[in-house]
């Protein structure tokens, strides 16, 4: 296959999962819509230095991604499409790079095996249509670290035959994490150096880095770009923001924060489905890239003896030539960056299910390897018992989907915590319609993979399927979770904004749920549960006050709001008011004149 035709695939499959319905969903929470209305907020304060949410500074994430969406808002107004478009963007940047990078180094099958092995998981796709800052930090980090592969590497015209001009590359490895520290801070520089320290450290390699890596040029283009921002912050805010950032940034690895615990092993499953089929293959690429660190270190010691034969034992970290990497030495470098990364993130208190997503590049690299080699030679070990691997997770997964509503009905009560109407509808049909479809496409999958002559087919028999799954998610399952679980407050936000004066007051009474905000698009009063005493001042103020709030806590109002009639309710939310929404005009005193005057008024 050529890469035009290679190209065209990547760009309809990545513009169809990344842009599809895109704006069709509402806002989530908090995340999102921490994210979206931040940069609401920065555009029509015009402030583009502090970020601020609810009018308060948002010290939380540095300023790029905020940046980004107010453009998309200038650009195109202010929308859910608007505030997901940079993460869609740089999905589909991520793509790109990947098959490119892949294509230069391993050949071009390589590189569309590994492209969309990247796109066709739930992990990548789920990132590339939320507004997070992940999306960006992905893109930077691999960008970073593809970079640093190909400025050491380059040097010995191993991919062009450039005797040395590829080294500029490398100005890609500190360009990129100046930008993912603007994007998500330090993360930004950790992940990074994750995959290249350890690298390093056991290829022995430090000496050829320190000659051409541009080490103390690159870190003054990493101050130039990265430093600025954080400087004028620091400047502005002083110790305020350097204890806010502390805490969100360190304090993040050692407390759990906003209740996203969890145990060790919290990623294992994230791994496994997140990355979902190739996840299959994911562990044999690994043993069989790590079983080569021996081999590769005999390799770069023949070729340093060579270089310096008049040492007993000259050190890699002196000798003056560059070193070729052996066969098989990107993929120990893969795995390396796929393990540091898991435990870095597995150590750390805080987890959620995307903070990972950094290492799915380096998965799919070695998966994709992986797999151009089990076609090359059928027999390489391992391959039958990933496709085994593979589908006991896809039955898995599919009997669990397949059995949505009735797994649905048990946990009702605890999702009705979150989302009130849940005791009144059902899951809908989407996602037993993924689950059949799993179960009958990991059928296909064992047919073609668990025969050697069949076997090519078993990708695009698993890439199809994984495909599939996920249109369904988008076109069924999230259209109805978000009718009846995202849209209907968003909705009575929108309308309290719509009727509020500029000296009215929005309260929201209830967990947190800043997307409240950005549809409301005023300041609010956010009332948690069990500071009900918080409210009573805010009620005794003139004006219009509405409360926007689930039902179900209506009866725990303070005893000044508990005669609040309801103006509107959608789906277990009401919005309460002091005032009804529209003030009926008194018509004038000519016309109450005339009334008085007329034989009907007499």
């Amino acid at each position: 296959m050529n890469r035009a035709v290679s190209l065209a695939i990547l760009l309809f499959l990545a513009g169809l999962l990344f842009f599809l319905g895109l704006g069709s969903l509402g806002l989530t929470d908090r995340d999102e819509g921490s994210n979206a209305e931040a940069a609401r907020e920065m555009v029509t304060s015009g402030n583009w230095i502090t970020p601020t949410l609810n009018g308060e500074p948002r010290f939380a994430k540095p300023v790029f991604l905020y940046w980004l969406i107010s453009g998309a808002y200038r650009l195109f107004g202010v929308s859910e499409f608007s505030a997901r478009l940079p993460s869609a963007v740089f999905g589909v940047l991520l793509i790109l790079l990947q098959y490119a990078f892949l294509s230069k180094v391993r050949g071009p099958a390589v590189g569309l095996f590994g492209a969309l092995m990247l796109l066709l998981n739930v992990e990548i796709v789920a990132i590339g249509r939320l507004v997070l800052t992940d999306g960006a930090l992905i893109f930077f980090t691999t960008l970073a670290v593809f970079g640093f592969w190909l400025g050491l590497h380059g040097s010995t015209g191993l991919t062009t035959g450039g005797e040395g001009r590829e080294r500029h590359f490398m100005w890609l490895f500190y360009l990129g994490m100046a930008l993912g520290t603007l994007t998500k801070g330090p993360v930004g520089v950790a992940v990074p150096l994750l995959a290249t320290v350890p690298y390093l450290t056991l290829t022995r390699r430090w000496g050829q880095f320190w000659r051409q890596g541009f080490p103390l040029a690159g870190l003054t283009l990493f101050l130039v770009v990265a430093v600025p921002w954080y400087a004028i912050m620091l400047s502005i805010h002083g110790g305020r923001y350097t204890a806010s950032a502390q805490a969100d940034t360190v304090g993040r690895f050692f407390s759990v924060i906003g209740g996203h615990g969890g145990t060790l092993f919290f990623y294992v499953p994230v791994l496994l489905y997140g990355f979902f089929p190739w996840s299959a293959f994911l562990p044999v690429a690994i043993w069989q890239a790590l079983s080569r660190w021996r081999e590769i270190r005999r390799d770069v010691s023949c070729v340093t003896r060579e270089a310096k034969p008049e040492l007993p034992n000259p050190s890699p970290i002196t000798h003056h030539s560059s070193l070729p990497p052996s066969s098989g030495e990107l993929e120990f470098f893969a795995a390396l960056w796929v393990l540091a990364v898991f435990v870095f993130f597995s150590a750390s208190a805080t987890r959620l299910p995307h903070y990972i997503g950094p290492l799915f590049p380096a998965a799919a690299l070695l998966t994709a390897s992986y797999w151009n080699r089990c076609l090359v030679d059928p027999r390489i070990p391992g391959v039958r018992g990933a496709f085994r691997t593979m589908m006991v997770l896809g039955y898995l997964l599919g009997v669990a989907l397949a059995a949505a509503p009735e797994l649905y009905s048990r946990f009702v009560d605890k999702i009705a915590k979150e989302f009130p109407i849940a005791n009144q509808v059902d899951p809908g049909l989407g996602p037993v319609i993924a689950g059949i479809v799993l179960l009958i496409g990991m059928g296909s999958v064992g047919y073609f993979g668990l025969s050697a002559k069949r076997r090519p087919g078993a990708f695009w028999a698993a890439s199809a399927v994984i495909a599939m799954v996920i249109l369904v998610g988008i076109q069924m399952a999230l259209p109805r979770f978000n009718r009846f679980f995202i849209a209907p407050p968003q909705e009575l936000a929108y309308a309290a904004g719509v009727n509020l004066g500029p000296d009215d007051r929005l309260i929201l009474y209830g967990p947190p749920k800043p997307s409240f905000i950005f549809y409301a698009k005023r300041q609010v009063i956010m009332i948690k549960p069990g500071e009900e005493l918080q409210m009573v001042p805010h009620l005794a103020k003139p004006g219009r006050t509405m409360i926007l709030l689930p039902s179900r806590l209506r009866s725990k109002l303070p005893s000044e709001a508990s005669t609040y009639p309801v103006i509107l309710e959608r789906f277990g939310y009401s919005l309460l008011a002091n005032k009804p929404i529209f003030d009926v005009p008194e018509p004038p005193p000519e016309s109450r004149a005339r009334q008085f005057l007329s034989p009907h008024g007499l």
